[in-house]
């Protein structure tokens, strides 16, 4: 399983993701990208020091920039909207329950699980190249799946700042929005499916096999419950809107093509 090179990794996720002491959501947030592009570095420096990656060296550092975009995207947006937006701002506290400090122990907790959650998303590049795969098909499919789920992304997260600039009053409609709700979400199920799918000809033994279902569930799972969160405050906020209900009621919520409309249960009436 590696287990040194898992805690050296889950080291330097853990110091990346750190700077939710500051605000407890950045764990989640702002943390998790520092985290994940330095995991995919961190392992980029161990394949090239042990040999690794010996034969397929470009694989390896294609897949660090990788992490390294996918962070630097994510955590860049993040706080120039934090920084920019006093709507956001407003937004994120009443989301956090308005900032209030949690007990040191409830973020230490935070804390440690995200960095091991963090570590687990990206210990499918360890193990391919600790493992000594030298295939190159399955991981390039899988590199692309990844990147057409951060292009997707960055996209939705440009059509909904461009749509709630002419319509702050209004979620957004249009573009990606009109193929689900929660395209960003979509994005990111989509990235790390494609990590996954990198990984599957060379997971060894039950260990590495769990822990790439249980990180790629565990992101599913939070990408669901993210968008149910954020469907429940679009329905406090627009729940009385004939526009909005008529277009919540007729676009997938997360899923293009499959019929789920809410994650939420609409009030009567």
């Amino acid at each position: 399983m590696y287990w040194n090179s898992l805690l050296i990794i889950c080291l330097v996720c853990a110091v990346l993701s750190a700077v939710g002491f500051y605000k407890y959501v950045y764990f989640l947030s702002i943390g998790y990208g520092f985290a994940i592009a330095g995991g995919g570095i961190t392992i980029l420096i161990m394949s090239l020091k042990y040999g690794w990656s010996e034969g397929v060296v470009v694989l390896a550092i294609l897949q660090a920039a990788l992490f390294l975009a996918y962070g630097a995207r994510l955590s860049g947006f993040l706080l120039i909207r934090e920084i920019k937006n006093a709507a956001y701002r407003k937004t994120l506290k009443e989301a956090t329950g308005n900032d209030k400090k949690i007990p040191l122990f409830v973020s230490v907790a935070i804390w440690v699980f995200v960095a091991v959650l963090y570590t687990a998303q990206v210990s499918p590049m360890l193990f391919r190249y600790a493992n000594g795969s030298k295939d190159v098909a399955v991981p390039v499919i899988g590199m692309l799946i990844s990147v057409f789920g951060l292009g997707l992304e960055s996209l939705a997260d440009k059509q909904k700042s461009d749509q709630k600039k002419e319509r702050p009053d209004m979620v957004a409609t249009k573009g990606l929005y009109k193929i689900v709700r929660c395209p960003n979400y979509l994005g990111e199920i989509i990235f790390w499916t494609g990590v996954f799918v990198a990984g599957i000809t060379t997971y060894q033994g039950l260990g590495q096999w769990l822990m790439a279902i249980i990180a790629y569930v565990c992101i599913v799972y939070i990408m669901f419950n993210g968008a149910q969160r954020l469907e429940k405050r679009q329905m406090a906020r627009y729940g009385n809107d004939v526009e909005y209900n008529r277009y919540a009621d007729s676009t997938p919520i997360i899923l293009p093509f499959v019929p789920i409309y809410h994650l939420n249960k609409k009030a009567a009436g």
